[in-house]
C-alpha cells in the first residue's frame, strides 16, 4: 500500500476523534436539557412537536412503558412504509411512473428501514418513487436512528439514577435525538454533498448526449441517455449519519451521483462512525467520568483497526490464483496493483478497504465498492466485524448499548475470578442483568446461524433441476461452493446484526430470503432493545455501591483488554466454524491448497 493510502487511513481516525469529542459533549448537554444555544434556536420546533402529538415532556416512564411506546411507534412506522410502497402507483411524487413494489420486497424493506438495517432487495432508482424515498425511507432513516439513540440514553440513566423506577420519556428522547442531533448534522452534510455534485431535485431524470451513439434492438439510432435523479443528497446525508446505509441508487455510494469525488467519499465515510464515536464521549460525560468514554472508544478502535489493516493488506496483495500467469499485480506509478475488481478507480484500494470495514463495524451497510469482489480474506474482515455484534462502533446508540452488554458479561467474569459480586459504574451486576445481557448477545448469533442453515437447505437457494440436468427453476444463488456459502453467511450476518450490506451473486427478493430476512432483522433489533431496557430499569432501581478495594476499575487498560477479549471470544466460539466453510476454504483454494 502506498504512503498516501496509509496517510488517508490515519487521517480518517485523527479527524474522527477530533470531531467526536466536542460532538459527544454536545449530545450529553442535549439529553440533559443543557444545550442552551441549540434550545434557543430549535426549542420552538421541539415544543411544537410535543403539542402536535400530545407529549408531556415532564412525565417520565418506567422501562416497561418506555418499551411499549418504542414498539408501538416502530410498528406503526413499519406498517406505514409497507403501505406507501404498495400504494406507490396511485400516490403523487412518482415522476418515473414506477409500479407498486412487490409485496415480498415491500415487507422486507419495511422491516429493514424500521430496524435501522436498510438491507435493500431492490434497485432504488428503478423501484421507489421520490415520495416513497423521502416520506417512507427518509423518515425512517431519522426515526430508526433516533430510536437507537434513545435506548442508549435510557440505559445511561439506569447507571446514573438511584432507587427510582423511571428511565426517561421515549417521546422526548426520540424528539431530541432527531431535532437537535440528526437533523442539523444532516442539513450540513447534505449542503456539502450538493456542492460536491450530488443531485437534490424533484425531477425524475436528466437526459444527456452519448459520447458515442448506438442503435437499439429495432435498429433505431440512440444518441442520448436518461439518468435517474431525485432527492439524493438529503437521503445520502442521513443514511450515513444515522448508520442506515440505504442508498438512493442501486449501487449505493459507488454511484458517481451519490459519491462523486474523493472529498465526498472521505466525509461520507467519516459520517458513518461520527455519532457512534461521539456517543462514547457522551457516555463518559453523562456518567461523570470522561475516562469511561475513552476506555470505550479505545476498545472499539482495538476491535476495528486490525480488520481495517487486514482488509487493506489483502486487497493490495496479488491474487494468488494469478501468480503463475504473466500479469503484473504490483502497485506502481502506472497502476494501483492488487485487487481492483469491483472498486471505483476514483477511490482506489485504501479508501475502498477503509469504507468496507467502517460500514460493517457500524450497522451502516452502505458501500463504495462491491464486497463480493474482495479477496476471500479481504471479505472476511467486514463479515467478522458484523458477526462481533455490531458493537465497534455499531449503529448510533445501538453499538454502544451492545458493547455495554458485553461489558456486563466482562465484569461478571472478572467477579467470578476473584470471588466478588461484580460491579459496573457503581451498580451490582446480578443474575437478572446477566440473563438479559446474554439474550441481547446471543439472539443475533442465533439469527445468523439459523438463518444461514435454513437458507442452505431451502430449495429456493439452489433451484429445481429436471431429469436432464437442466435447471427447471433457477436458484437465487449464482455461485457454487465456498463462495456461495460465504454469500449466504454474509447475507444473514448482515441482516442478523442490522447492517444492510451484502455480497452480490445472491438474489434476496424471492419468497424465502425476503421473508426470512425480514424476520431475522426484526428479531435482531427488538429482542436486543427489550432486554437492554429491562437492564436499564433494573439498574435504575438499585442503590449505588461505593468503590472498594475489590472493585474492578472499568476505565483502565486491564478492563479494556478484558472487554476486547470477551467480544472476540464470543465471536470466535460462535462463528469460526462457519467462516472455515466459507472464506477460509476459498482462500486456501485460491492459493492452490486442497482443504
Amino acid at each position: 500500500m502506498s504512503g498516501a493510502g496509509i496517510g488517508q487511513i490515519v487521517l480518517y481516525w485523527v479527524v474522527l476523534i477530533a470531531l467526536a469529542i466536542p460532538l459527544g459533549s454536545y449530545m450529553a448537554r442535549v439529553y440533559e436539557g443543557k444545550a442552551a444555544f441549540a434550545q434557543k434556536v430549535l426549542g420552538p420546533l421541539e415544543r411544537l412537536l410535543y403539542r402536535l402529538f400530545g407529549v408531556k415532556p415532564e412525565t417520565e416512564q418506567s422501562w416497561q412503558r418506555y418499551a411499549v411506546a418504542l414498539m408501538v411507534f416502530n410498528l406503526f412506522g413499519l406498517v406505514l412504509v409497507y403501505a406507501l410502497q404498495r400504494l406507490q402507483t396511485v400516490l403523487p411524487g412518482n415522476p418515473n411512473d414506477l409500479a407498486a413494489v412487490d409485496p415480498r420486497v415491500a415487507w422486507n424493506t419495511a422491516v429493514s428501514f424500521a430496524t435501522n438495517t436498510n438491507w435493500q432487495t431492490y434497485g432504488g432508482e428503478t423501484t421507489m418513487s421520490h415520495l416513497v424515498q423521502a416520506l417512507a425511507l427518509g423518515v425512517q432513516n431519522f426515526v430508526s436512528a433516533a430510536t437507537g439513540m434513545a435506548v442508549l440514553v435510557a440505559l445511561i440513566r439506569g447507571f446514573t439514577r438511584k432507587q427510582v423506577d423511571q428511565i426517561g420519556n421515549f417521546w422526548v428522547d426520540l424528539t431530541r435525538s432527531t431535532v437537535y442531533i440528526l437533523l442539523p448534522l444532516s442539513i450540513v452534510l447534505a449542503v456539502f454533498l450538493v456542492q460536491q455534485g450530488v443531485p437534490q431535485t424533484l425531477d425524475g431524470h436528466n437526459t444527456v448526449a452519448l459520447i458515442q451513439s448506438t442503435v437499439d434492438g429495432d435498429g433505431h439510432a440512440v444518441v442520448e441517455q436518461g439518468i435517474a435523479v431525485g432527492p439524493v443528497a438529503s437521503q445520502v446525508a442521513i443514511k450515513q449519519l444515522g448508520t442506515n446505509g440505504g442508498g438512493f441508487y442501486n449501487v449505493n455510494s459507488a454511484h458517481p451521483l451519490e459519491n462523486p469525488t474523493p472529498l465526498s467519499n472521505f466525509f461520507e465515510d467519516l459520517s458513518i462512525l461520527l455519532i457512534a464515536a461521539g456517543g462514547c464521549f457522551m457516555f463518559g460525560k453523562m456518567v461523570g467520568s470522561r475516562r469511561q468514554g475513552w476506555a470505550l472508544i479505545v476498545t472499539m478502535m482495538l476491535l476495528v483497526v486490525p480488520f481495517v489493516a487486514l482488509t487493506a493488506w489483502q486487497e493490495q496483495a496479488p491474487n494468488p490464483a494469478f501468480i503463475n500467469l504473466d500479469l503484473d499485480q504490483q502497485g506502481s506509478e502506472l497502476q494501483p496493483g492488487g485487487n481492483m475488481e469491483g472498486k471505483e478507480v476514483r477511490f482506489g484500494i485504501s479508501a475502498s478497504s477503509l469504507w468496507a470495514t467502517t460500514t460493517t463495524a457500524a450497522s451502516n451497510g452502505s458501500v463504495n465498492a462491491m464486497h463480493d469482489s474482495f479477496s476471500p480474506i479481504g471479505g472476511l474482515g467486514p463479515m467478522v466485524l458484523m458477526q462481533l455484534g455490531e458493537v465497534a462502533f455499531g449503529g448510533v446508540g445501538s453499538g454502544l448499548y451492545g458493547l455495554l452488554m458485553f461489558a456486563i458479561v466482562a465484569v461478571f467474569i472478572a467477579g467470578l475470578m476473584v470471588g466478588r459480586t461484580p460491579e459496573l459504574l457503581g451498580k451490582k451486576i446480578e443474575a437478572y442483568e446477566m440473563k438479559m445481557a446474554s439474550i441481547a448477545i446471543l439472539v443475533p448469533c442465533a439469527a445468523v446461524l439459523l438463518g444461514t442453515a435454513f437458507a442452505c437447505l431451502a430449495q429456493e437457494t439452489v433451484g429445481v433441476t429436471g431429469v436432464a440436468g437442466v435447471a427447471d427453476v433457477p436458484g437465487v444463488l449464482n455461485n457454487p461452493g465456498p463462495h456461495g456459502f460465504s454469500e449466504i453467511l454474509y447475507a444473514f450476518s448482515s441482516m442478523g446484526n442490522n447492517n444492510g450490506s451484502a455480497f452480490a451473486g445472491l438474489t434476496a427478493s424471492k419468497t424465502f430470503f425476503a421473508t426470512a430476512g425480514g424476520v431475522c432483522m426484526f428479531v435482531a433489533r427488538y429482542w436486543i432493545i427489550i432486554p437492554v431496557l429491562a437492564i436499564a430499569g433494573s439498574l435504575a432501581r438499585k442503590k449505588s455501591v461505593p468503590v472498594s478495594a475489590g472493585t474492578l476499575p472499568t476505565d483502565g487498560p486491564l478492563f479494556v483488554l478484558l472487554l476486547v477479549g470477551t467480544v472476540l471470544l464470543v465471536g470466535a466460539l460462535t462463528f469460526v466454524p462457519a467462516l472455515a466453510l466459507g472464506p477460509i476454504v476459498e482462500q486456501l483454494q485460491a492459493a492452490g491448497v486442497s482443504p
